[in-house]
């Protein structure tokens, strides 16, 4: 074996002569190995496609990227850091959750370190929905922090299925589609929302639509929305959504001209029969109306701020979130359903779903900045040897979503460099500093803005 003062021609024997640093260095890069969730709503070829798994039928509903302590993401330090340099010896893998505590400075950077603690504040995710997700809310801080607290004292453990509250963190959340995706998001003006409930069969819907006339604001949209979720332990409910499905359904057979009582909306009515289907005898099917309907094209993204009553409804998207998990549902699950915690926390402000600010540089990949301080995206396309520079500081996730791409960098003068082949991923800390991407694929990144 040669050593680095051997071909420097100085003299072996003298311990202060030999430099150690570089194989003492840590790594600039560490591979993911991440959790595919494999919720009832998932697509059962997507994430499989692109983690190149052969499909067995079964759903992967979503992919793990972070350090969130339900599913960290396992790291092992990349072997091929260097030309000519083999994997670190005794380099088994850890969490995610490990590193970062190990060294916080390195890892996440002093900013980052300072204002969120030694934790990663993001949680980045690839969501694959071929059924909807349940209609829910995520607390903010105050009121995540207070539900957490609680259900500790009254002894629910972590992991039961009877808790509402999983950690203490707030949970504001952006998607960047990756297919055609749909979903509902924010409420709907309480005039339009009077529109598409008139001439419906059905008690629930009468009320609703008379707290909305007698209240058409922002008062009246929370009313009608609260009537429709504790509608659920009424026994008649089935039999009353029974006709208002029915009558959802006869007018979106009549089509657009509907006797003058107000504009109907296809795609409304359909949402309402698509969720009556897969949740039959759920109020959250009728609630639909009450809330905006988006559809986004590849690259196209929606914010969803924390306490904003929100559904997906199907197709692939790139998620990125505050590092937390907490969701309280309202309905279109089998989860626990927590009404009054949902209540509490939900904002029922009209208007149009939240988008984040999307800056295109010309460089192939488009940044994504949501009113947030946890977490932004870079994501797009490279293509050819032009290096594309990456967000140069704090902690970084890299996806690499098809193609082959490659990453590379400066790390004290010394050259490093990893490929990423489609679904593979890799964790950058902070200490290393600037990276440029380059090669032909797709990619994401997720960092602290």
């Amino acid at each position: 074996m040669t050593s680095e003062a051997d071909e420097r021609g100085e003299p072996t024997g003298a311990p202060a002569s030999v430099d150690v640093s570089a194989a003492a260095r840590p790594p600039a890069f560490y591979r993911l190995e991440n959790t595919v969730q494999p919720y009832d709503w998932g697509s059962t070829s997507a994430i499989q496609g692109l983690l190149g798994v052969e499909p067995d039928g079964r759903p992967a509903a979503e992919l793990w990227m972070g350090a969130h302590p339900l599913a960290p993401s396992r790291v092992v330090p990349d072997g091929a850091l260097r030309p000519g340099e083999g994997a670190p010896s005794g380099a088994g893998p850890g969490t995610l959750v490990d590193l970062v505590r190990t060294d916080p400075v390195r890892v996440l950077g002093q900013r980052v370190l300072d204002q969120y603690g030694p934790r990663l504040p993001f949680l980045l995710k690839v969501l694959a929905a071929e059924r909807a997700l349940s209609l829910q809310v995520h607390p903010r801080p105050h009121l995540a922090r207070a539900g957490f607290n609680r259900e500790n004292r009254e002894g629910v453990a972590r992991d039961s299925p009877l808790r509402s509250f999983h950690d203490d963190q707030h949970k504001p959340e952006m998607v960047v589609a990756l297919t055609r995706f749909e979903g509902l998001s924010g409420f709907r003006r309480p005039r339009r929302i009077l529109e598409l409930l008139d001439g419906l069969d059905g008690g629930l819907v009468a009320r609703m639509r008379a707290a909305l006339e007698a209240r058409p604001t922002e008062a009246g949209v929370r009313e009608a929305f609260t009537l429709a979720l504790h509608a659920r332990s009424e026994p008649d409910l089935a039999a009353d959504l029974a006709r208002t499905v029915a009558s959802v359904r006869a007018r979106a057979e009549r089509g657009p001209d509907d006797g003058g009582r107000g504009r109907s909306s296809r795609r409304a009515d359909t949402t309402v029969l698509a969720l009556a289907e897969q949740h039959p005898g759920d109020p959250g099917a009728v609630v639909s109306l009450m809330l905006n309907r988006v559809t986004l094209a590849p690259g196209e993204s929606m914010f969803v701020p924390s306490g904003h009553v929100h559904a997906y409804l199907s197709g692939c998207a790139v998620e990125i979130m505050a590092s937390s998990d907490n969701v309280l549902r309202a309905g279109l699950t089998r989860k626990l359903v927590d009404v009054d915690a949902l209540l509490e926390c939900a904002t029922c402000t009209p208007g149009p779903a939240a988008r984040p600010r999307v800056v295109d540089d010309g460089t192939g990949l488009t940044t994504y900045r949501p009113p947030v301080a946890e977490f932004a995206l870079r994501a797009g396309r490279v293509a050819g040897d032009e290096a594309v520079p990456l967000p140069d500081a704090g902690p970084r996730v890299v996806l690499c979503l098809d193609g082959s791409v490659s990453l590379a960098g400066a790390d004290h003068g010394a050259s490093v460099r990893t490929v990423l082949a489609r679904g593979e991923s890799v964790f950058v800390p902070h200490a290393t500093g600037a990276v440029a991407v380059r090669g032909e694929g797709r990619v994401v990144v997720a960092y602290v803005p």
